[in-house]
């Protein structure tokens, strides 16, 4: 017997890899400026290092136990019955 996935919308399975952030490399430069911003909206192209900012952003937070949630996002998800 196989068992249903854990995570489903609308009836359809979640993959478990959507929800795994990225790990933050403390060998990479850091951004303590946007870290610590209240709100920041990040748009650039690809390469730029979107993921890399938001994964110190996810240890930042989970450090000061402060509530965060890590959820990839890609065109499968633009149908607005399933989102």
């Amino acid at each position: 017997m196989i068992d249903p996935p854990e995570h489903t919308v609308a009836g359809t399975p979640l993959l478990e890899t959507k929800l795994y952030a990225p790990k933050w490399r403390p060998s990479l430069v850091s951004r303590p400026r946007l870290i610590e911003r209240k709100l920041t909206l990040i748009s650039a192209p690809a390469r730029s290092g979107k993921t890399t900012l938001l994964s110190e952003w996810m240890a930042a937070a989970q450090a000061s136990e402060r509530p965060a949630a890590w959820i990839s996002l890609d065109q499968s998800d633009n149908d607005p019955t399933l989102f």
